[in-house]
């Protein structure tokens, strides 16, 4: 016999405390990266090392969020920093392959944030990551250096096929993302 309560499939068992249902329905953090993994496959540098990773956000929740979207692609959290000015500076001291940046930060902004970092490293790659997706928002960060954009909330597979394409040294051969703003393709 199942059940639903809030979404959750309950099997008939009885749990340590006596209550005679335990969800049967696991967040299992494990689980869910390998079945990315298998899915999508790791993202790898040249040097079969994982791929670097500076995730920049003012919102903890934002960050916690990608850094576990980049954990299941097989990546590395290099560092993390809340606005743009610690993030030129955690930049410069780690050299990540990979910075994902919000547009609006206090301290300074994220577009700003790009075009100081693209000044003093040409090959950087940054990929702009908000909720605020105005055109003229995403032009702006892609004229001073960013590679791409991807709109909050973050689909794992929109941002796997962002990243996949940023690391790729031949843009034409991955295939550039058409969801720019984090929209499925049709």
């Amino acid at each position: 016999m199942r059940k639903e309560i809030l979404g959750k499939k309950l099997k008939k068992a009885r749990n340590p405390k006596g209550h005679p249902y335990r969800p049967i329905a696991r967040d299992d953090a494990r689980g869910d990266k390998e079945k990315v993994m298998k899915q999508f496959g790791a993202l790898l540098r040249k040097d079969s090392q994982p791929v670097r990773y500076l995730v920049v956000d003012d919102s903890v929740f934002a960050r916690k969020n990608l850094i576990k979207m980049i954990e299941m692609f097989g990546g590395e959290l290099a560092g993390e920093a809340g606005d743009g000015l610690t993030a030129i500076a955690e930049y410069n001291r780690i050299k990540p392959d990979i910075v994902l940046m919000d547009i609006t930060m206090p301290q300074m902004e994220g577009i700003e944030a790009v075009e100081r970092i693209v000044r003093q490293h040409a090959d950087a790659r940054i990929v702009m990551v908000s909720s605020v997706g105005y055109q003229e928002n995403i032009l702006a960060a892609l004229q001073k250096g960013a590679k791409h954009f991807v709109q909050k909330p973050v689909k794992p597979e929109v941002l796997y096929e962002i990243l996949r394409y940023v690391l790729s040294d031949d843009p034409s051969a991955a295939g550039a993302p058409l969801a720019l703003a984090g929209e499925s393709r049709s």
